[in-house]
């Protein structure tokens, strides 16, 4: 049992490494679009990668939060920062790039914040919430930092995504998946999700 703890636990470490840079990266791409100087992109890059993370931790009881309490969030959301800053030449030749790396981000966050949710004991629906805001936390901060409304407010599926991600990983742990598997599945899924949605222009309903 001491066995498996440890091996959940180095993956939703794992999944916060992933989450940490690539939406690091988001806000770095989103800076830079903006001509922020280098204080900037590492400012807006750091926001968006440890605010989720922070948040779930805060409303989960796992205090200090990881973020201030292991490095190496700091420093991928760092490295992250300044990768967009020298690359992001390269990184815009992609289609789309800010909203790919914010799917990815928004998926393996929703993932690994349902997981910890989960480890910490609360109840499947509770921890499908903390996965959600997990996911969204780091892009509010992020849009709001540059005054825009933040994409879950106005995106055609964008919460609703992630929301497919932790319901994977409730229904993984209740069947007994794989650790590996579960995280696979539910952050392809959110991920898929998302970027579908933009593709095909879907939408959430609407008041007339």
């Amino acid at each position: 049992m001491n066995i498996l703890a440890q091996d959940f636990s180095l993956i939703v470490w794992w999944l916060d490494m992933i989450g940490t840079f690539v939406f690091g990266l988001s806000g770095g791409m989103l800076a830079v679009r903006r001509q922020l100087d280098l204080f900037g992109v590492i400012v807006l890059a750091t926001a968006a990668a440890t605010a989720g993370g922070a948040i779930r931790d805060m409303a989960i009881g796992d205090q200090p939060a990881a973020v201030l309490r292991d490095p190496s969030y700091l420093i991928a959301a760092c490295a992250a920062g300044l990768t967009a800053f020298l690359c992001h030449r390269l990184i815009e030749r992609a289609d789309k790039p800010v909203m790919l790396l914010d799917a990815l981000g928004l998926g393996v966050f929703a993932v690994a914040g349902t997981s910890k949710a989960l480890a910490f004991g609360l109840h499947p629906a509770a921890a499908s919430l903390i996965g959600v805001m997990t996911a969204v936390g780091g892009g509010v901060v992020r849009d709001i930092l540059v005054t825009e409304i933040p994409r879950v407010l106005r995106e055609e599926i964008y919460a609703v995504a992630a929301v497919a991600g932790t319901l994977i990983v409730t229904l993984g742990a209740h069947l007994g998946w794989p650790p590996v598997v579960t995280a696979s599945a539910g952050v392809t899924a959110t991920f898929a999700l998302r970027v579908l949605s933009v593709r095909l222009g879907l939408r959430i309903p609407r008041a007339r």
